[in-house]
């Protein structure tokens, strides 16, 4: 009882955190303006400040690919993503 509740936490907490990360994916590709409205500047904010910490060291090891025009497109979230699925997944194993 104790471990699959345990492993209901846990998947729980992938799922929520990839959904966050698919929605910080598709927000990038709209631009923000920072004299907008505050209500979704603030929703903008939140899913930037909860996805970063597991962002960032992705992004030391996946540099920014130059795209046409002088814009970027960050790869990290794609690994991200697959890192989370496979810890999950070991995670998953061992409970």
């Amino acid at each position: 009882m104790c471990f699959i509740f345990l492993r209901n936490i846990v998947s729980t907490f992938f799922d929520i955190l990839y959904f966050l990360i698919l929605i910080r994916i598709l927000l990038s590709f709209f631009p923000i303006n920072p004299y907008g409205n505050p209500f979704f500047l603030n929703v903008v904010r939140f899913f930037y400040q909860v996805t970063e910490p597991f962002l960032a060291p992705f992004r030391s090891i996946v540099p920014s690919l130059r795209v046409g025009g002088g814009g970027y497109l960050d790869l990290s979230p794609i690994l991200a993503l697959i890192i989370l699925r496979i810890l999950r997944g070991l995670l998953l194993g061992l409970l």
